[in-house]
């Protein structure tokens, strides 16, 4: 079981890694091309990149959500504080 545990957790980080170093992967649909051939000879671009042959990986956009999350809940730094001066 705790054989288990660690290879799922070694999985994650390895996936967590790839999307921190690479957040584009190859479009699933057009395998990478930008081009779907629909039917035998109508050739389009791919809807889901839309043409750029790349799409954010799943993880990447997991992290990007949380931060966006993480930053709209939060109040922004101020670097400079005001305090009032005794009478």
């Amino acid at each position: 079981m705790a054989l288990a545990s660690l290879a799922v957790l070694l999985t994650l980080a390895g996936y967590a890694a790839l999307c921190a170093l690479s957040p584009f992967g190859p479009c699933r649909k057009c395998r990478g091309t930008g081009i779907r051939t629909v039917r035998r000879r109508t050739v389009k671009v791919c809807r889901r990149c839309r043409g750029a042959r790349y799409r954010l990986r799943i993880g990447r956009r997991l992290l990007n959500t949380g931060r966006t999350i993480h930053r709209a809940g939060t109040r922004p730094a101020t670097t400079e504080r005001r305090f009032t001066a005794w009478p």
